[in-house]
C-alpha cells in the first residue's frame, strides 16, 4: 500500500469513527437572541429607523429588565446619550446597542438575558479604545458609581472619537 492510499485510509476511518465530542447546540437565551437579531435585521430591511424610533425600541427592551438592573440600564442609557450625542440607539440581538453610521459602537446586556451574574457593557470593533497591542472591550457592570459613571462617560467618548 502506497503511502498516499494508507493516508487517505486513515482520514476515511477518522471521519467514520463516531466522536464522543456531542454538541450541546445553543442555549435557549442564545437562540432568543439570535431570533431577535433577525427579526431586526428584518426590520432595518424594510426601512430604516429614525433615532426616537431606535431610543423607543431600546427604552422598551430597558423596561423589561427586572429590578435592579433596570435603574441601571436606564442609567446607562443616560450616561451614552449625553457622552455620545452622535450615536442612534438602536436594539442588537434584542439588547440596547448603540450605532454610529449603522455600525454598533457599544452595547449593554442585562444578567436576566444571558444568566449572568452580572451586567456587561461592551465596545465593538468600530469603537475607537485601541491602547496598544491589547485593550478591553467589555466589562462586568455590578453596580453604577460615580467613578463608573465618569470611567463609562470616557469610555464612550473615547469610543467615538
Amino acid at each position: 500500500m502506497s503511502q498516499l492510499e494508507k493516508h487517505e485510509s486513515q482520514e476515511s476511518a477518522k471521519s467514520t469513527t463516531p466522536s464522543n465530542k456531542k454538541f450541546k447546540g445553543f442555549t435557549d437565551e442564545e437562540r432568543a437572541a439570535m431570533k431577535e437579531y433577525i427579526k431586526e435585521q428584518k426590520a432595518a430591511a424594510r426601512a430604516t429607523k429614525s433615532k426616537e424610533e431606535g431610543e423607543n425600541d431600546v427604552l422598551a427592551k430597558i423596561a423589561e429588565m427586572p429590578e435592579p438592573e433596570r435603574t441601571m440600564a436606564k442609567r446607562l442609557h443616560e450616561i451614552i446619550k449625553a457622552s455620545a450625542p452622535i450615536l442612534s440607539p438602536k436594539t442588537w440581538y434584542g439588547m440596547p446597542a448603540y450605532a454610529r453610521d449603522g455600525k454598533i459602537v457599544c452595547f449593554f446586556q442585562s444578567t436576566q438575558k444571558f444568566n449572568t451574574r452580572y451586567m456587561t457593557l461592551g465596545f465593538s470593533d468600530t469603537a475607537n479604545l485601541d491602547e496598544g497591542a491589547m485593550w478591553p472591550t467589555s466589562f462586568a457592570l455590578m453596580e453604577l458609581t460615580a467613578a463608573e459613571e465618569e470611567r463609562i462617560s470616557a469610555l464612550v467618548k473615547k469610543a467615538v472619537r
